[in-house]
């Protein structure tokens, strides 16, 4: 019997026991069509590899899969692979907190083990598949692997980005983490020619390549604040500073976290932090709230805020 031909057999086997009874030595014997004793040996290497098979002694006893202490290495057929990835590749897009992110580390993991000819059946199942989500912007899964190897393998990686002026630059980064805020993912990473920290859109990125050089990781900021920061801050003419009277998890709940950001404060208050182009359409926004309000800054705030006043004052015809 060769390797292949033993490591199919005992994924049968595994198949068998994962049903859910105790099967005797010869019913096993039967069923994969081999001896008692080809038995005996593939339950041996399956409790080597950390699968906890109980032998069940006494009339109606045998052997049974029961609950281990740790999780073992799984074993997938073709079927299963194929399945695992494609589900996984899903998991990865979706909105369930934390979901995500270890989608993306499984996925990463089965993807390079898998064969060419699997990956490619994923692809295909992936590429036929459509999904009823909300407005969010889809990332290339290849492109999602690449990044989470690179990221975990301290290798750095080459993509071509978009800015906000729609020029395409070379860029080298050393990449930390990626960051999901629901409807974009984001790539936190050194950036080797500018010799600092940058946020980069996946969905603005092309020609994703990881390099063969690898770096030693450096000391970072919070991943998820900096990319936060980032996202709400940088990009706008405006950073408004808003104390709210409201538990920092209610005014969260309302401001999605890619809009801005909520600091805790005392006594009941807390600070909201949002950047806008147009501070009239922020003034709605934040009257749309519905919380006692305090503008710390920008003193444009104030104005933009009196304006809306005396606009709301007008429309509602009072003297």
């Amino acid at each position: 019997m060769t390797v292949e031909g033993t490591t199919e057999r005992v994924l049968r086997l595994l198949g068998l026991l994962q049903r859910g009874r105790s099967w005797t030595s010869a019913e096993l014997a039967a069923e994969l069509g081999v001896t008692d004793r080809s038995v005996r040996r593939d339950v041996e290497r399956l409790r080597t590899l950390g699968y906890p098979v109980h032998a069940v002694a006494g009339v109606g006893g045998g052997y049974r899969l029961g609950a281990g202490t740790r999780l073992p290495p799984l074993l997938l057929d073709d079927e299963e692979a194929i399945a695992t990835a494609v589900s996984l590749r899903l998991a990865s897009g979706g909105t369930i907190a934390g979901a995500g992110e270890a989608a993306l580390r499984a996925l990463a993991k089965l993807d390079q083990v898998m064969p060419p000819r699997l990956r490619a059946e994923v692809r295909a199942v992936h590429g036929a598949t459509a999904t009823l989500v909300g407005p969010g912007v889809e990332i290339d899964a290849e492109v999602l692997v690449t990044l989470a190897r690179a990221c975990r393998d301290a290798v750095r990686v080459r993509f071509r980005h978009a800015g906000r002026d729609g020029e395409e630059r070379e860029r080298t980064v050393e990449p930390v983490r990626m960051v999901t805020t629901g409807r974009r993912w984001y790539l936190m990473a050194w950036d080797v020619d500018r010799d600092d920290w940058r946020t980069f859109r996946l969905d603005r990125m092309r020609a994703v390549a990881a390099t063969t050089w690898r770096f030693r990781p450096r000391e970072h900021p919070d991943p998820v604040a900096y990319v936060q920061r980032s996202v709400t801050e940088a990009p706008y003419r405006y950073v408004a500073r808003i104390r709210v009277h409201a538990e920092p998890d209610r005014v969260r709940e309302l401001m999605p976290p890619q809009v801005g950001r909520v600091e805790d404060g005392r006594d009941g208050w807390c600070v909201l932090v949002v950047g806008a182009e147009d501070l009239d359409l922020l003034a709605v926004h934040v009257v749309r709230l519905g919380f006692e309000t305090e503008v710390l800054e920008p003193p444009e705030l104030r104005e933009a805020a009196a304006r809306l006043a005396r606009r709301l004052d007008a429309l509602s015809g009072t003297d």
